[in-house]
């Protein structure tokens, strides 16, 4: 054994959680900070007898962690939330430089870490359920339902790069609260993050066998997504990826949340000032790297020379560099080859005829926030997720034309729509096939307590505790009935 990875230090030994007990790594490798060669650290990927170890220990954990009493969930998952607060700043430096958020960013995502931990302690304590009369026929007098929500068995969690703490606080936490063990499979891109966040667990208490963080191969977490004694599997990721593991996942349930080409509609009554500041926040936070990110924005042609030169100008003014400095506010993408994608989606659309207004030149893994207009709607750069700091401009002259252009795709995660006019509000409400419509902000807006998730290729279930623990259980009927005579 060896001892928790406390801080990221390219001295010590790297280790995994396997069955809530720290083991060492096989073959560790040397973790460099985003965009750099500073190695921060080491990180192994579990092996096939580990992954195994860890999924017969939350088999066995199941028997005691289903039978927790409610306080004894809400308790730990409160001890979490104030570990995670007392740790906030190396965490948050840990984060910021394995996957290159600006330290700002970082720490408002440790913030909504904890708050996501305290939720899940509350809800842990009001899971309830409901007493149901029978007595609607004369063979079902004096019988009684009652509806009790049990935990579904163990999860098998699987959580991305790009927000890396928040999401898998999503899915272990409300497992944890609803009684179910969990193996988490970080993003090997975030590993160093979520092993502090194991170590944060562990000291809190977390019951023996109950959670397992386990980077590993694709071919090694593959195993999860068929292995039976998983009862759900919770899956972050590409849409591609997150439909092909439901086609194999077998009888288990399965929750995906997957990409988006988050949409924007700008009325002809909207403040546009403020309708420009938000869509600068929501479209180049972490460069753009973000399922919720501001893709595309429709714009009433009445207000369009407004808006786009605002927003041109709030993207060309944004300050790009190290994701340390307090003052950055688009650090790099992941990866020189996620910058390279980027560049290459402008460079087709520009040929198709589109025109870049800012932006789109690479210097290494950073991309300059991007405005593009006139991009045709069979381009990449707008019909896919571009998961990048770019955002594509085009006008539109009456509501319904800006809807259907919004629905026009494969996917449907949140939008956003800014305007004065309630009816407008309504009528895309209405219209609009995604899982939220936020107005007056961007889609990128997100508080932790909501039902998170979308319809068609961007996902099945919905995330925010309350509703991820609903789907962490199932509902059991008990039947009373009188003694016969």
């Amino acid at each position: 054994m060896t001892a928790a990875p406390t801080t990221p230090d390219p001295d010590r030994p790297a280790a995994l959680l396997v069955g809530s007990v720290w083991e060492p790594a096989p073959d560790p490798r040397p973790v460099r900070a985003a965009g750099t060669d500073r190695v921060i650290g080491r990180v192994g990927e579990a092996s096939a007898d580990q992954l195994e170890r860890a999924t017969q220990a939350a088999s066995e954990a199941f028997a005691r962690t289903r039978r927790l009493a409610s306080y004894e969930r809400g308790d730990l998952l409160r001890r979490v939330a104030e570990l995670v607060t007392a740790e906030a700043e190396p965490l948050a430096q840990t984060l910021a430089a394995e996957i290159g958020k600006p330290i700002t960013d970082a720490r408002l995502e440790v913030s909504r870490t904890a708050m996501t931990f305290r939720m899940a302690g509350e809800e842990a304590e009001r899971i309830g359920g409901e007493v149901l009369p029978l007595d609607l026929l004369p063979t079902a007098r004096n019988r009684v339902g009652i509806v009790r929500r049990m935990p579904i068995g163990p999860v098998a969690a699987i959580a991305p790069f790009n927000v890396p703490l928040s999401l898998s606080a999503h899915k272990v936490a409300p497992a944890l609260a609803a009684g179910n063990p969990v193996v988490l499979k970080p993003d090997t891109r975030a590993a160093l993050t979520l092993l502090r966040l194991a170590d944060v667990m562990v000291r809190a208490g977390v019951p023996e066998g109950a959670l397992s963080v386990l980077p590993m191969s694709i071919d090694v977490a593959d195993r999860m997504v068929t292995d039976e004694r998983f009862r759900m599997l919770t899956f972050t990721g590409s849409a591609r990826v997150g439909w092909s593991l439901r086609a194999r996942a077998g009888t288990k349930k399965v929750t995906l949340e997957l990409g988006g080409n988050g949409a924007v509609i700008v009325d002809r009554s909207a403040d546009v000032a403020h309708a420009v500041a938000r869509t600068v926040a929501g479209g180049f936070k972490y460069a753009g790297q973000l399922c919720i990110s501001v893709q595309r924005a429709y714009v009433h042609r009445s207000v369009w020379d407004e808006y786009v030169a605002g927003l041109v100008e709030g993207a060309a003014a944004l300050r790009v560099g190290d994701p340390m400095d307090e003052k950055t506010q688009v650090g790099p993408m992941i990866s020189v080859d996620a910058a390279q994608r980027t560049v290459s989606l402008i460079e087709e659309a520009v040929a198709a005829g589109a025109r870049v207004l800012t932006g789109g030149e690479r210097d290494g893994a950073f991309v300059t926030p991007t405005v593009v207009e006139n991009v045709p709607p069979t381009a990449a750069l707008i019909a896919e997720e571009a998961f990048a700091p770019v955002v594509v401009v085009t006008p539109y002259d009456d509501l319904e034309e800006a809807l259907r252009a919004v629905n026009d795709g494969p996917y449907g995660l949140q939008a956003g729509l800014f305007t004065r006019d309630l009816s407008q509000a309504w009528s895309a409400f209405e219209t609009l096939e995604v899982g939220a419509l936020v107005v007056n902000d961007v889609p990128t807006f997100r508080v932790d307590n909501m039902p998170f998730g979308g319809v068609k290729s961007s996902g099945l279930g919905r995330e925010g505790v309350r509703y991820a623990i609903e789907d962490m259980t199932e509902q059991r009927l008990l039947v009373l009935a009188p003694e016969a005579g």
